[in-house]
């Protein structure tokens, strides 16, 4: 009894791990509201550098220290060319094609991770899984669905195919995490700044240059390394590989709405009857989903 329990415990902490980076994302659009003016591609860069230096700082001071950096080819791939990938994808998305729409095509990521989880690793997912990663998808979409019709006529294709392909990228880059299991969580330090490297060289490639910032837009960039750009990957990371992606995945929707929340708590917009309606369907879809057995 005591042996069974413990992979039981282990599971349950990893997928609260998960939980956190899901809460920490939540502040990545009111800070990303702080940091206005600086580049996306910059942004990118510098919060993933501060987030990489953060997690070089703990992991040399763990036990197996930068060893732990060193790691095959196929880690390493996986791991830069998720978060890059990802990142890339969805700030060419918001660039080429109107926000709103974008957002709602990117989070689809969340229903993807709960389905990917029965053919990539083989988890059985249920009627009831189903229905609480459909009921959160409802609920997301009611939040960002006024902004459907778009301003200024149809965006265009390229900007959506963007953002499909960065829902496409995370979501694999999620469930396949488990397959890596071997690949210790200090690496996440490593493929953060492999990922700023990266992103500098796609700003100074296609970006302006980086005007000169003032302290709340530093404040801003040091918050996003620390917690949506640095110790959510972390988190996510150990979610993933050992906690439970299914059920995470379903709670995924609570973000957008969680960062609506926030947003109208800064006074950066209104709670209407979307936002509460939003809320009460996620939060159901997450209640249905943990009660799953399995």
């Amino acid at each position: 009894m005591r042996r069974s329990g413990r992979p039981i415990r282990a599971s349950f902490r990893a997928t609260l791990a998960g939980c956190g980076a899901l809460a920490l994302w939540a502040f990545l659009a009111l800070l990303s509201r702080r940091a206005a003016g600086v580049p996306p591609l910059a942004l990118t860069a510098l919060g993933f550098a501060v987030g990489g230096l953060l997690g070089l700082a703990v992991v040399a001071g763990r036990r197996g220290g930068l060893a732990r950096l060193r790691q095959p080819p196929l880690a390493w791939a996986h791991g830069v060319g998720g978060l890059f990938g990802y990142h890339a994808l969805y700030f060419a998305a918001l660039a080429l094609a109107p926000p709103v729409e974008a957002n709602l095509v990117n989070y689809a990521w969340p229903l993807l991770v709960v389905l990917f989880s029965a053919p990539v690793l083989g988890m059985p997912l249920g009627p009831r899984r189903l229905a609480g990663a459909a009921l959160g998808a409802l609920g997301c979409g009611v939040l960002i669905g006024p902004g459907v019709a778009g301003e200024g006529g149809a965006a265009p294709a390229l900007g959506f195919l963007c953002a499909a392909g960065a829902a496409l990228v995370w979501a694999l880059y999620s469930v396949t995490a488990r397959r890596l299991a071997a690949v210790p969580t200090e690496a996440v330090a490593g493929f953060c700044l492999a990922t700023a490297a990266l992103a500098g060289l796609a700003h100074l490639a296609v970006e302006p240059p980086l005007p000169p910032l003032g302290a709340g837009q530093w404040l801003a960039v040091l918050l996003l390394g620390a917690g949506p750009l640095g110790a959510a990957f972390f988190l996510w990371d150990v979610g993933m590989k050992r906690g439970d992606p299914r059920l995470l995945g379903t709670l995924a929707y609570a973000t957008p709405v969680a960062s609506t929340l926030l947003l109208v708590a800064a006074g950066e917009g209104a709670f209407t009857w979307r936002v509460a309606a939003a809320v009460a369907r996620v939060a159901g879809g997450g209640g249905r989903a943990a009660s799953a057995r399995g």
